[in-house]
This record gives structure tokens, sequence and C-alpha cells, in this order.
């Protein structure tokens, strides 16, 4: 089977303040991160792009970016956004219709973006043919932050207009599974969870001809967490949880010599771990094309 990746967005100076512990100074004394995953100056570059796997029954898209047109007033940068992501999929040869199954590795908004468009003036689905499966646990947990009244207000906002723009308008169609931590969607192609940025987060194990690769979602958001484990995102929804699940997830990749790929990793993409100190270090060989669509990979 193989792995390809489309970039929807390079952000090459990072969220500001997105990952407290990671200033320039401490990024600066991973010597392994320049110039793949950071800048000159220290800081920690993000992208948003999404995976696909063809597998010999099904292909799948992982995880959906930002989107067009969306109503994210949370995040400036995102708001209204405009890109060329459906014409850099078909131009890598994957027509919208060509797609089987659409995974949401939980339901923020920069992972459920593309799974709806704009036509004239309604939001349907990009990929009519697939079936959308969101995790059953995260849905609910989506369906709490809209009903808790004591929820930051414009976090409650923002995961309104979500669900109203990515999320309802599929279930409308008809078209969304509620899945369970560990279903199985291929017999290469498999949810595992990854709780603690959000409580139903899921990331994708995929196992093929011997070997093994994981797509990380969120439970990692930058190269610079394999080095300290300990450092979270501002949006983790349990902190202490997210750690677990890192150091987790870095262990068995290092005892199953798994491939990691990671949503929100610059450059290389991802790589193999190596056992560094306190944390880990990444092994890759930078091959992605920051610009657009990477080179497919086997596994």
């Amino acid at each position: 089977m193989t792995i390809s990746q489309i970039v929807e967005q390079i952000i090459p100076e990072g969220l500001p303040g997105f990952l407290p512990d990671a200033t320039p100074e401490a990024l600066l004394a991973i010597p392994w991160l320049y110039p793949e995953f950071i800048t000159q100056a220290g800081e920690p570059s993000l992208s948003v792009h999404a995976f696909i796997l063809d597998t010999p029954t099904k292909r799948i898209l992982v995880d959906t970016c930002i989107g067009n047109d969306k109503d994210l007033k949370i995040s400036p940068i995102w708001n209204q956004m405009q890109t060329d992501f459906l014409s850099k999929m078909n131009a890598a040869g994957f027509s919208p219709e060509s797609i089987d199954v659409v995974v949401c590795t939980h339901l923020h908004l920069d992972h459920v973006g593309w799974n709806t468009m704009l036509v004239d003036g309604l939001w349907q689905p990009t990929f009519g043919n697939a079936r959308y499966l969101f995790g059953r646990l995260e849905y609910e947990h989506m369906q709490s932050i809209l009903s808790d009244p004591e929820e930051d207000e414009a976090w409650r906002e923002c995961n309104a207009a979500v669900e109203r723009e990515s999320v309802q308008p599929v279930l409308d169609a008809g078209l969304v599974d509620l899945v369970e931590f560990h279903h199985v969607i291929t017999d290469e192609v498999s949810l595992t969870p990854t709780i603690g940025h959000t409580p139903g987060h899921v990331s994708i194990l995929i196992r093929s001809g011997g070997a093994e690769a994981i797509i990380t979602g969120d439970a990692v958001h930058h190269p610079c967490q394999l080095a300290h484990p300990e450092w979270g995102a501002v949006v983790d929804a349990d902190g202490d949880q997210s750690r677990r699940t890192r150091l987790s997830m870095f262990t068995d990749a290092v005892e199953r010599r798994r491939i990691m790929l990671g949503t929100h990793w610059t450059g290389a993409g991802g790589g193999t771990l190596v056992p560094d100190g306190v944390g880990f270090r990444l092994e890759f060989d930078p091959t992605v094309d920051p610009t657009g669509v990477a080179a497919a990979s086997s596994v």
C-alpha cells in the first residue's frame, strides 16, 4: 500500500504560544530539529495536511484540514480561508469521488474542514462516495462542549461553527459511522486510542508487508515533543493524560520500529524514533515538498 500527503498550509513560524515550553532557546538546543522542523530563529514550524492511504481494497483520507469559507473567527489566519487543496488532490490523482473512507482523528476545526464545501450557499459533503468515520466518544465530547454553559464562550462558539459547517451536513447526508476506539477499517488500517488532546482522540495504525506506521493526529503536534514528551499544547484537554499518551506512543514506536507520521509536522513529515537521552530523536529522510504534494511512500 502507499501513503501520500497533501499539504493545505505551511505555517513556518508556528502559532505563538501554542507550545508554551517550546521557546526559541529550548528548540535551538535540539540540534536535529533545524532546518526540517524549526526556523533559524527557533520557531516551531507547523503544517496542515491530510494523508491518503491506498490499500488493496479502499482509498482512505485521514483528517480533512481546515477547508475553504469556514467561519473560524477564533483563529483569524484560518477564518474564511481560501486554498487550492482540492486542486492539489486532483493533481496527485486523488479525485474527491475516488475516496472510499474519510477518518477524522478528532473533531477540531483543523481536522474536519474539507468534510464539506460550500455549494450555492449550502454545505455539501466533499467526498460523496465515502463513509465518514467519527469516534463515538469524540462526537459525544463535541456535544458536551456545545451544551456546557461553563465552557469558554469563544471555544463553544467555534465548536458550534465546526459542527454546523463540517460535521452536521455529513450526518444529515447519512454518510457518518460513529465508531469505537479500536475500529478496523481494512486488513491494514485500524484506529487506536490516543486520548488526552481530546477524550475521544484516535491515531491511525497501519500494518502492511511486515512494517508498521502510525499517523499521530494531535497526540503529537510537533517533533520537539519527541525530545520532550512532557511538553504539551495549550489546547490539550487533559495535559497529564496527553503526556502519558505521548510517552507510550514513543516507546511503542521504538520497540516495534514503527514509522511515525505527524499530522502537523513539516519537512520530512515523519520517520523512525530512537532513544536520545531522556527523550527520543527522529531519524528521517527529507523527501516532502513543503509547498504541495509529497512523494508517495510505501509501507
